[in-house]
């Protein structure tokens, strides 16, 4: 192309071809870059390729370069980089390819008609060449990232899935992504490529900036790989590559930390694989992969309702139901009191039901439900009919039946208070047995208080329980500050600190939008001890901690090398002990307010 202006340094520049003013010569003039750009090997070609990108990133929808050739030359580009090393490194066209692709990739983000045009461009090769890793892992994230947006639409799917070798490629990432960052670029601060470091942060920030979008895009990484996967799920005949125990048993660790909060990662690729009868059964034969479920299940993550639905899912169908039903079921009926969750409208009633089919199903409930499963499940059907009694009962009785429940709890706070935790915890659930069910915030303040006990007693499965139990009747769910920190601490005493972590930066929320009328006793600062559980469990829950923990600590020049997240001392935290109870149990917990007391002691939350 000829140079347009004579006040420009680079012979047929894209931004002076913008310029031009009759539409029908730029059209020709840009058809005619797109054509001549991956011929040319000139300096500065890296000015046009961005200045494409920021016109992709702010106008995604724009037809004009599509249909002018922009994906042919990308392709081609990409082609030319991983073909051609000595012009990849002259100049700073070892930029182009992640360009490129960045740019397939956000013209076929929400436009199908785009995808297909991509498509029969021939951008997939490239991207698959990408993929494989054969630039760097920069690379790698634009390229499943475009992957991903032209597998999702039923028209081009098919030409993604005729690679046959795109779906191992991305579970393979998906498993690697993490280690891949930290050892190619997070772990040696000095030997970072300074390319790399100019994409993450644009030139601005130092080293601190540089290693926190290194997190945030190895989350990425990881999370638009399995997005990619999930794809492939939708469809059964990929089911059996997907569903390899050794892939499945690391899904629920893939969550994508608190960088990458908006993707449903791991878990929600499990929902679309237990969606399908060809997934459930793998599912159910990795004992891991349920644990973590229940646990989800019973946590305070945004994708709590991915789990509810395996869960669902797998105890209603005859061949799996055997093999979880120990574990689910009384997850399930820790959640029966749900209302809504996400975007489902009476869940609890939808768990109850599926509890009861499951139990009355003639050879798939009775024959194959443990005893102690059915009895917990005939519990909870007997609390419903309670329930519908309740609703025909004089008020007077109920106000009598409320009074008892309430002096019953007063001789379980005493008893806490002198250092009795069990006799506490009988009066509790006794307290429980009176208390008629629409009582709510009653009845969630005695679960609470004997999730408290069941701490003490080192009993943190039982204190998960009854604290969801707690959760799951609060209005609004999941928003009660007690119960939340006491699930934090069970959560910690399991070492579980992904969802131990969840709760207490929740329970943190909570507890500083107190409403008390007093002023000063509005909660503004952290607690303490939340802060300390917060950074021992975000330590714990670091992105790179395991691969820190295989492969050595930053490092610099001159340094010796620090695992990071390996230097806390767990000891710095403790749960509740017996030795913080000397305020316990003395003034009566009515409601999910604190009370002045608690407010101005440490151990205000770990209160009865």
């Amino acid at each position: 192309m000829d140079k347009v202006s004579p006040d420009c340094p680079y012979p047929g520049c894209f931004f002076c071809v913008m310029k031009e003013g009759n539409p029908s010569k730029r059209r020709t003039s840009l058809l005619k870059f797109f054509r001549e750009l991956p011929s040319q090997d000139d300096d500065g070609q890296v000015l046009p390729i961005s200045g494409l990108w920021n016109t992709a990133m702010a106008h995604p929808k724009d037809p004009e370069f599509i249909e002018l050739g922009i994906f042919e030359c990308m392709a081609t580009l990409i082609g030319k980089g991983l073909k051609n090393r000595r012009w990849l490194s002259h100049d700073q066209n070892i930029y182009i390819p992640y360009y490129a692709a960045h740019i397939i990739g956000s013209y076929t983000m929400n436009m199908e008609e785009f995808a297909e045009m991509a498509v029969h461009a021939g951008v997939i090769p490239a991207l698959v060449e990408l993929l494989r890793g054969r630039l760097t892992w920069v690379e790698q994230r634009v390229a499943v990232r475009a992957l991903g947006h032209l597998a999702t639409y039923a028209s081009t799917f098919p030409a993604v899935a005729s690679h046959g070798e795109i779906l191992e490629l991305s579970m393979q990432l998906a498993i690697s992504s993490l280690e891949i960052v930290y050892t190619h670029f997070y772990q040696f601060v000095d030997r970072r490529l300074s390319y790399h470091c100019d994409l993450l942060t644009r030139g601005m920030g130092g080293v601190e900036m540089e290693s926190r979008k290194a997190e945030e895009w190895a989350s990425q990484l990881q999370c638009w790989s399995l997005q990619l996967i999930n794809c492939f799920a939708f469809k059964p005949e990929f089911l059996p590559t997907i569903c390899k125990p050794e892939f499945l048993a690391k899904l629920p660790g893939m969550w994508g930390g608190l960088v990458n909060e908006n993707s449903p990662a791991g878990i929600g690729l499990l929902r679309t694989i237990c969606h399908h009868k060809l997934g459930r059964g793998p599912v159910a034969s990795c004992p891991g992969v349920i644990d973590a479920l229940c646990n989800i299940a019973r946590s305070s993550d945004d994708w709590q309702y991915m789990a509810v639905d395996c869960l669902l899912w797998l105890l209603q169908d005859p061949s799996t139901s055997h093999k979880v039903s120990d574990k689910v079921v009384p997850v399930l009926i820790d959640l029966a009191e749900i209302t809504t969750l996400g975007d489902h409208k009476k869940l609890g009633d939808s768990i109850v039901n599926v509890l009861e089919e499951y139990i009355r199903s003639p050879g798939t409930g009775r024959n194959s439900v443990s005893n102690h499963a059915k009895e917990e499940i005939e519990e909870l059907l007997a609390s419903r009919q309670r329930l519908k009694w309740e609703k025909s009962m004089p008020k007077e009785d109920l106000h009598i039946k409320h009074a008892a429940a309430l002096v019953i709890k007063l001789e379980g706070n005493s008893l806490f208070s002198s250092g009795e935790i069990a006799g506490a915890a009988s009066k509790y659930s006794e307290a429980l047995d009176l208390c008629p069910m629409r009582s709510k915030k009653e009845r969630v303040v005695l679960y609470s208080n004997r999730a408290q006990c069941h701490l003490l007693m080192q009993q943190p499965l039982a204190a998960i329980s009854d604290a969801t139990r707690a959760l799951s009747l609060h209005n609004p769910v999941n928003r009660h500050a007690r119960s939340l920190w006491r699930r934090a601490q069970a959560y910690d005493m399991l070492g579980l600190a992904k969802e131990s972590l969840l709760d207490a930066i929740l329970f943190i929320n909570e507890f500083s939008q107190s409403t008390d009328p007093d002023p000063s006793l509005r909660q503004n600062k952290v607690p303490d001890y939340a802060e300390r559980l917060v950074k021992k469990q975000m330590r714990a829950a670091w992105l790179f901690r395991e691969a820190a923990i295989k492969h050595g600590g930053i490092q610099c020049e001159g340094d010796n090398g620090d695992v990071c997240g390996q230097e806390s001392d767990d000891s710095e935290w403790e749960t509740a002990s017996e030795s913080e109870m000397g305020n316990d149990g003395k003034d009566e917990l009515g409601d999910e307010d604190f009370d002045r007391k608690e407010r101005h002691t440490k151990a205000s939350m770990k209160d009865i």
